[in-house]
């Protein structure tokens, strides 16, 4: 698999493939905060086996606990367990597909595998759930230069006399050369020994990365903040009840805050869509969400309301940015899109 190394904060434009941690906006309750530092302490100090143990202790009497779930993967990446680490990665992005963390270590552990098509798309499935994840658009990059190397290759294969294809072949191995832009990877733990390939790997780094904060919904020069909100009672009003009907598990009340022309993400149908939702909210056990820092923009009858959605699960505790597109219909504002993070 690919070699395990810390990498330089320095290094500008190009960075190894990442293997990152939870961000912070998602870690668990306080209650739980001295198990986890425990954990990622062992682990910064590569006591693995230690950090193992006390994970497996925790989730004895915890077994659904994401974060320490995810903790346990990459400790199992760590010690090249790899079937291992990707079991885990892939039943926490089934549990909760909110987390883009789960994808991004996917990915890095096939590319490890040189499943460059699998990586992408875990990357891609990242991006999605957070637009804004920097590491993952990084990484996604890594991937697509992986493949082009791969397809250079072949070009070159079938024709030698293609003078143009050595040239790009050499400005990817420079792109990935263990010392470009100051990148120094450490040496390598035994047990996890590079593939050879005809392009070097980007190195695993495990590294804590917080994603950057999403910038804020632009507002017109023209009018302060509060006088827009003051001007859009009713879509305020719209946004608040789908976060309160959501809360409450209220699924009549929830789907109906949707336009009949409402575009389900990730080219689900509309059925499908709603059946999802219905599974996800009704099998979980108290919801909140909660709503901060709401801003709308009105467009005639269409407006955009930007904000903070505070979600939490049970012990999963999840903030974002969350964008839901208004087109008011027979004196009703409902939903015609939604996203999350940007």
């Amino acid at each position: 698999m690919l070699p395990f190394a810390r990498i330089s904060k320095q290094a500008p434009l190009k960075a190894p493939l990442a293997l990152c941690m939870l961000s912070a906006a998602l870690w668990m309750p306080v209650a739980h905060a001295d198990e986890y530092a425990d954990i990622n302490r062992l682990i910064r100090a590569g006591q693995n086996a230690d950090a193992l143990n006390k994970a497996d202790q925790y989730l004895a009497s915890k077994p659904r606990d994401p974060q320490m779930r995810f903790l346990k993967g990459v400790i199992l990446a760590e010690t090249g367990k790899t079937a291992d680490a990707i079991s885990t990665f892939v039943k926490l992005t089934e549990e909760f597909p909110e987390l883009p963390e789960p994808y991004n270590n996917l990915a890095v552990l096939y590319a490890g595998q040189s499943q460059f098509d699998k990586a992408r798309i875990a990357l891609e499935m990242a991006i999605r759930t957070n637009p804004s994840y920097a590491t993952a658009h990084e990484n996604l990059g890594d991937v697509y230069a992986k493949l082009a190397s791969q397809a250079y290759s072949k070009a070159l294969q079938l024709d030698s006399n293609n003078a143009g294809v050595p040239p790009k072949l050499a400005l990817i191995r420079n792109l990935f050369a263990p010392d470009a832009r100051g990148v120094k990877p450490t040496p390598t733990p035994a047990a996890a020994a590079p593939v050879p390939t005809p392009v070097a790997a980007p190195a695993v780094a495990q590294q804590r990365v917080q994603p950057p904060a999403p910038p804020a919904a632009e507002k017109p020069a023209t009018q302060a903040p509060a006088a827009v909100a003051a001007a859009n009672p009713e879509v305020q009003s719209a946004v608040q009840e789908w976060a309160k009907s959501w809360s409450a598990k209220n699924m009549t009340a929830y789907l109906a805050a949707y336009s009949a022309n409402f575009v389900p993400p990730n080219g689900k149908s509309r059925k499908d869509w709603e059946q999802e939702r219905r599974t996800r909210i009704t099998t979980k056990g108290n919801i909140s969400v909660d709503v901060s820092e709401l801003d709308v923009q009105m467009s005639d009858n269409r407006a955009t309301a930007v904000f903070k959605q505070h979600y939490k699960a049970g012990s999963l505790v999840s903030n974002s940015r969350k964008t839901l597109e208004f087109a008011k219909e027979s004196g009703r504002w409902l939903i015609t899109k939604e996203s999350t993070g940007g």
